[in-house]
């Protein structure tokens, strides 16, 4: 049975580009940009050095196709669950985000999902418990912990722009 062959190849300057051919002989890529964002190229069965798609990912995006292509495993945004139905996840605040610049209180997180932010990530710091008056920016990952349906509405919130 044939199997698929994957190589890796350094981009000076933008990233790594993978390429995989398939058990069928396909050719896929990937580039990893440095800036987290994926492109996924895939080329003509006929022609394996013309490209047919290109598709360009941010790095959330890239994140949720890896949680659908490998649902067996442990999803990186999902952190923990319990039996008494409790999560935790990262919600990505967007640079367009209507809470950009604002204040964690101003969010009403708790009073509005029942959802507790218990750490930010920005850039290669950690905020753990960020009070009501630490001030939100674009790119922040805020780590929350609460009912699915509370970490739900959460996101709904955080993502609005």
């Amino acid at each position: 049975m044939p199997t698929s062959r994957m190589s890796s190849t350094p981009l000076p300057g933008i990233g790594v580009q993978y390429d995989l051919t398939t058990r069928e002989h396909r050719h896929l890529s990937v580039i990893a940009h440095r800036d987290g964002t994926r492109t996924v190229n895939v080329y003509r069965s006929d022609d394996p050095d013309a490209c047919l798609q290109s598709l360009h990912l941010t790095a959330g995006e890239s994140d949720a196709l890896v949680d659908a292509l490998m649902p067996g495993h442990h999803s990186p945004n999902l952190l923990h669950t319990t039996a008494l139905g409790l999560v935790a996840e990262r919600i990505e605040l967007s640079s367009q985000s209507h809470w950009n610049g604002r204040t964690l209180g101003e969010t009403r997180m708790r009073t509005e999902t029942g959802v507790s932010i218990v750490a930010v990530l920005r850039r290669a710091d950690a905020v753990p418990s960020p009070g009501p008056g630490f001030r939100l920016a674009g790119g922040d990952t805020l780590i929350v912990i609460g009912t699915h349906e509370g970490v739900d509405a959460a996101a709904t919130i955080l993502g609005r722009e």
